[in-house]
C-alpha cells in the first residue's frame, strides 16, 4: 500500500515535470547550433553543471597539520546532539564518524593510492537538490544506500525524472520537493557526448560528458545498479589528472566555521571523517552538516565525495 502511495506521489511529480521546457536550464539546441562547437562547450559546461565543485574550491587545506593527531582520545561523533539536517552540534574534542558517502563525479575513478581529500562546499545548479537528498536520507534509514546513490547519479547526469524506475521515482518523491523534481529533466547535454561539440572538448571533459550521456541512456533502458556503477565509477589504472595537486592522505582542512576536518575514504561508498574542535574555538556549538561537505581529491581524475549523516553499514 505504501509503495502505491509513493508511486502516486511520483506520478504527480512526473506530471509537473512534463509541463516544463526540456531545455530550460541549459538553453536550446538551436542556441548550441548557432554558437558552434568551440563556443557551445564553454557555455554549456561553465556555471551550469549540476555539481561544479572542483579542486579550485578546496581552499581550506592546512599543510601545517600534516601527520598531526589531536592530543586527546578520539570519540564517536554519534554521541553528540543531532540537528534537523541530520548533522551534529559540535563540542570540544576529537571525533570520528564512519559515514555513507556518495559519488558526485561520473566517469572518474574511485579513491585509491593514498590520495588526500580537502573540504569544499557544494556548488552548481543542482546543489540545493543534492543537499536535500543527502539531508532527508537521514530521516529515511529504510532507503538503501544504492537507491540514494542512483538518485544522485540521475541528478548529476541530468537524467529525466520520467526515465527513472518506479522504485526510484518513489525514492525521489520522498527525498525531494515537487519543485525540485520538476528540475530533473534532460537538456541539450546529449550533444556533448558525440559530434562536433564533443570533438572540441578537452579529453577529461569529453570523458565525463560521455559518461553522463551513457548514464542517461542507462536510466532510460532500466539498467541495474551494477550497470550504472560501471559507467559512473571507472576501474583500472589511472594517471594523474590535469591540474592535480600533491595532497598527502589525511590532510586536515580548517573549516571556516572554526574546526578542523579530514576525510579518509575507503571507497566512494564510505568515508571515515575525523573532526577536531579545539576548546574555546569558534567551532564549539556550530553544526557539522555533512551534506554541505564535499571531499575533493588532489587528483582530478578521482571522484569528489559528498558526505552524509548516515552511518556506514558494514
Amino acid at each position: 500500500m505504501r509503495m502505491k502511495q509513493l508511486a502516486g506521489v511520483a506520478l504527480a511529480a512526473l506530471m509537473v515535470v512534463g509541463t516544463g521546457p526540456a531545455t530550460a536550464q541549459f538553453g536550446s539546441l538551436r542556441d548550441l547550433g548557432r554558437l558552434g562547437a568551440r563556443a557551445a562547450a564553454p557555455r554549456v559546461l561553465t556555471g551550469s553543471q549540476p555539481i561544479s565543485t572542483s579542486l579550485s574550491d578546496a581552499v581550506w587545506g592546512d599543510p601545517t597539520k600534516d601527520g598531526w593527531t589531536p592530543p586527546m582520545p578520539r570519540r564517536a561523533l554519534t554521541g553528540l546532539q543531532r540537528t534537523p539536517n541530520g548533522g551534529f552540534v559540535l563540542q570540544p574534542g576529537y571525533y570520528e564518524f564512519h559515514d555513507q558517502s556518495y559519488c558526485l563525479h561520473a566517469g572518474t575513478h574511485g579513491p585509491g593510492g593514498g590520495e588526500g581529500y580537502l573540504y569544499a562546499p557544494p556548488r552548481g545548479s543542482a546543489q540545493d537538490a543534492v543537499m536535500t537528498v543527502v539531508r532527508n536520507s537521514v530521516r529515511h534509514p529504510e532507503i538503501d544506500q544504492h537507491g540514494i546513490q542512483t538518485l544522485l547519479w540521475a541528478i548529476v547526469a541530468r537524467a529525466r525524472f520520467e526515465d527513472l524506475s518506479t522504485e526510484h521515482k518513489a525514492i525521489a518523491a520522498q527525498l525531494l520537493s515537487p519543485r525540485q523534481l520538476a528540475t530533473l529533466n534532460r537538456s541539450a547535454l546529449d550533444m556533448l557526448s558525440s559530434g562536433p561539440v564533443a570533438n572540441n572538448l578537452p579529453s577529461p571533459l569529453r570523458e565525463v560528458a560521455q559518461a553522463e550521456a551513457s548514464l542517461r541512456s542507462a536510466f532510460a533502458s532500466g539498467a541495474s545498479y551494477g550497470e550504472l556503477e560501471r559507467l559512473a565509477v571507472l576501474g583500472g589504472r589511472v594517471g594523474r589528472g590535469p591540474g592535480s595537486l600533491d595532497i598527502p592522505g589525511g590532510r586536515w582542512s580548517q573549516h571556516p566555521d572554526g574546526y578542523w576536518i579530514r576525510y579518509l575514504p575507503s571507497s566512494y561508498t564510505n568515508t571515515v571523517v575525523d573532526i577536531w574542535v579545539p576548546p574555546g574555538s569558534a567551532g564549539v556549538g556550530r553544526e557539522y552538516d555533512p551534506a554541505t561537505h564535499i571531499a575533493v581529491p588532489g587528483d582530478t581524475n578521482r571522484q569528489r565525495l559528498i558526505q552524509s549523516g548516515r552511518p556506514y553499514q558494514y
